[in-house]
């Protein structure tokens, strides 16, 4: 749940935008005037803020522009109903994370408020570092918990290349918690009050991702009805992050290394290159190497993103931080669930201690979540452990000789048909069930579901998008949508 702040002198749009949040499972206030919102913001920080331009008094941009001052970091969307997007424009440079023109379809403005909420967390959520339970991290915190030696000299490269202004790339397998170290170099460096913005390389269309990146004039393409600053633009003055850059694709590869190289980007359909003060922070779990060998990642933008480079170490390599980390997750866990925390048996933590955890730190998280869903109050053993790990729970389908028969018919039938995507389509099938069965798991609730499956909520929303799958329909128990190609 988030609180979120509405303020427009339209009282019908305010009591329509209540009730629709409300349903979302959000705690809405309203505000008549900048004035009203500015001292709104002032007693209680929101988690967004949805604000008209055009307002009675001061207007939309001198409020936005009180608001930061009250709060640097403030997330917020502008909205206009009128065909000029100047003043919107000029509030995303002041920091807005967007702005939408009236009127909106409901299902886009609920999709931007999702992707503006997951971008305020990140940009004014805490990281700590080294924190146990009930230690540095509060409970509103994040945290890169362990005391390993790996973990220690993690720590203290972090501290020492916050301070400058060095393009970072940080490293590691999927799990690992590359994310957090980007918040933590971010959240330590001179840039701390300015924005942040966030840019996943694989949740967004290939399609899109220049366009989202670098923005538009009106008329670049068709259905560029209005000029839109890119987020590299909006971020002026900050820090951007580029999550799984490894993924990204050659000819936007090109204009990133124009960014790193000339400090300027271009927009689509642009006269010329405009001038950005922004710090690149990047992460991958990719084999950068390998790729440039490859000719699927530029070489000259590898050298420009390595100018320091933090390697997130894997779980297997952290000598005496499972414990630690199990603690950690089953705290925290407890608290999102308003439930005691029931502690390990000893069994339970040589369990932990004798897996693998091939998925890293994010593959611990989900296990000790499940165990928690399915404890009964007492201490977790070394059942409740394994169970999580592998699966075998009452009403599961652990994966066995029926799963793998299903499994291989699926494989053939895709192989014997042919055609260019056949392993896209495999992928593709597997992973849209896996989302099904984790909006089922958690009634439909996004956010949990992107929590089980290990992935950032707006990549979750994305791919729900791309496999047509309804919360509703899964939940109600109607046949959910499914993917093209998908049998």
């Amino acid at each position: 749940m988030a609180q979120i702040l509405i303020v427009d002198d339209d009282a019908q749009l305010r009591e329509s935008f209540r009730r629709l949040l409300a349903q979302e499972g959000h705690e809405v206030r309203t505000a008549n005037s900048a004035e009203a919102g500015v001292r709104a913001v002032g007693e209680a920080v929101p988690d967004l803020v949805i604000m008209d331009v055009r307002l009675p008094g001061m207007d939309g941009l001198e409020g936005f522009r009180a608001m930061r001052a009250v709060e640097p970091r403030l997330a917020a969307i502008i909205m206009t109903a009128y065909g000029t997007t100047d003043t919107a424009i000029e509030a995303t440079r002041l920091g807005a994370f967007d702005y939408v023109l009236k009127p909106f379809d409901i299902p886009d403005i609920l999709a931007l408020i999702d992707q503006a909420l997951e971008a305020g967390r990140f940009q004014r959520r805490a990281v700590a570092m080294d924190a146990g339970p009930g230690e540095a991290a509060g409970e509103g915190d994040d945290a890169l918990v362990g005391r390993s030696p790996v973990m220690q000299g993690l720590y203290k490269a972090i501290g020492r290349v916050a301070g400058t202004e060095a393009t970072v790339l940080v490293r590691g397998e999927s799990g690992t918690g590359k994310e957090l170290a980007a918040r933590l170099v971010y959240q330590h460096s001179p840039r701390k009050d300015a924005p942040f913005v966030v840019i996943n390389c694989v949740a967004i269309p290939e399609t899109l991702l220049e366009s989202e990146l670098f923005g538009y004039e009106k008329g670049a393409f068709t259905g560029a009805a209005a000029r839109r600053v890119g987020k590299i633009e909006q971020a002026d003055g900050g820090t951007v992050f580029l999550d799984e850059i490894g993924d990204m694709p050659l000819p936007i590869q090109g204009k990133l290394l124009r960014l790193l190289e000339e400090r300027s980007v271009e927009r689509l359909g642009g006269a010329g290159p405009r001038r950005v003060d922004v710090r690149i922070i990047a992460a991958t779990n990719r084999d950068l190497e390998a790729a440039v060998a490859e000719g699927r990642f530029r070489e000259d933008l590898y050298y420009r993103l390595r100018v320091v480079t933090l390697w997130l170490p894997p779980l297997r390599e952290r000598e005496g931080d499972v414990d630690l980390l199990a603690d950690h997750f089953l705290a925290r866990q407890a608290r999102e669930m308003d439930v005691p925390a029931p502690g390990f048996t000893d069994d339970a933590r040589r369990a932990l201690a004798g897996h693998g955890w091939p998925g890293n730190v994010r593959e611990l998280a989900n296990v000790v979540r499940k165990a928690l869903i399915f404890s009964r109050g007492a201490p977790l053993g070394a059942g409740e452990i394994l169970d999580a790990i592998h699966g075998d729970r009452p009403g599961e389908a652990p994966p066995g000789d029926d799963f793998d028969a299903a499994l291989g018919r699926f494989v053939r039938a895709r192989l014997t048909r042919g055609g260019e995507r056949v392993l896209d389509e495999v992928v593709d099938h597997f992973a849209a069930r896996a989302i099904e069965e984790a909006l089922r798991l958690t009634g439909g609730n996004r956010t949990q579901a992107a929590r089980l499956l290990g992935v950032s909520r707006p990549t979750l929303l994305a791919r729900m998008d791309k496999y047509a799958i309804r919360v509703q329909a899964l939940v109600s128990g109607r046949p959910p949508g499914r993917p093209p190609g998908r049998g």
